[in-house]
């Protein structure tokens, strides 16, 4: 039997050393606003030290502690953040059923569709996607305010369910295309329809791809601030921009601490969805790669 070669030292140092330098990039900046959440502003944005972001001397001189909850107090409850996040579970998980299903269906059709027209409608979808977001929105927003549409969650619904279809058509559209048609034309032998076919034989095989898919149309909708900035009344806020109003504008002063607060908040949710389907996300994203 050959001997497997060992790594040589410098490499794997090089390679730790990478990794190391990788997560500090990645996670350090998230890490270092989760911990100055728990501070107190004149802490976490000070000028004189920094290091008062780590003591909380200023945190302790004020509320008796070197932590304090008063930024996550103050958004969830003072400015009603709960409120936004309803929200924008509403917007998320409309976005994310209505796009997948039209993409699962559309896609479908479009892979085992002969005719040439399929290509024309993917390269037209591919145009519409490359457009800026604000040009979609431009073009709705004369139609909801003549029809008194505009503010609510509905109208950002249809808005981002336009942006994000021919996303979603493209990459379903691949995924079928890797599963051979003769899965089809045995179940339809076996007696199913092709509806049947579709339910049965087809999704149970490439469900790591709508998990994949429905995973960036998620990140999409959850992320977005164009377009749900531009479309939602201050009642009906998303999560983004009720973080951006907390920052204040020239006219209206705003508090640093609640932002923080609830953009620590609004992460949590997104590192435990990637944590719980992460198996399926790799099996999506590898499915690619084999073809048969």
């Amino acid at each position: 039997m050959k001997e497997v070669r060992k790594k040589p030292v410098w490499l794997k140092t090089v390679s730790i050393a990478f990794v190391v330098v990788w997560l500090l990039i990645a996670a350090g900046p998230f890490l270092w606003t989760a911990w100055g959440s728990f501070k107190v502003q004149a802490d976490f944005f000070s000028k004189s030290d920094w290091m008062n972001a780590i003591y909380g001397v200023k945190t302790l001189l004020e509320t008796g502690s070197e932590f304090t909850g008063q930024g996550y107090y103050g958004a969830w409850i003072e400015q009603d953040f709960w409120l936004a996040a309803i929200n924008t579970f509403v917007v998320v998980f409309s976005v994310v059923i209505i796009s997948l299903t039209i993409g699962t269906l559309g896609g479908y059709a479009l892979a085992r569709s002969g005719f040439r027209y399929s290509l024309w409608i993917l390269m037209i979808a591919l145009v519409l996607r490359a457009m800026p977001h604000i040009t979609l929105v431009s073009g709705y927003m004369l139609p909801f305010f003549e029809w008194n549409l505009w503010g609510h969650l509905g109208t950002t619904i249809i808005v981002l369910v336009a942006i994000n279809q021919p996303f979603t058509l493209w990459m379903l559209h691949s995924f079928f295309l890797n599963i051979p048609k003769d899965m089809d034309e045995s179940a339809m032998v076996d007696g199913c329809t092709r509806f049947q076919a579709f339910k049965h034989v087809i999704i149970p095989v490439m469900w790591p791809g709508v998990i994949t898919t429905g995973l960036f149309s998620f990140l999409l909708a959850y992320n977005d601030f164009a377009v749900t900035g531009m479309l939602l009344s201050q009642e009906n806020q998303t999560m983004v921009p009720k973080i951006a109003s907390f920052l204040g504008t020239t006219q209206v002063e705003g508090n640093v601490m609640f932002a923080v607060a609830a953009v620590v908040s609004a992460m949590i949710p997104l590192f435990f969805l990637v944590l719980f389907f992460q198996k399926q996300i790799v099996s999506g994203l590898t499915a690619g790669a084999v073809k048969g």
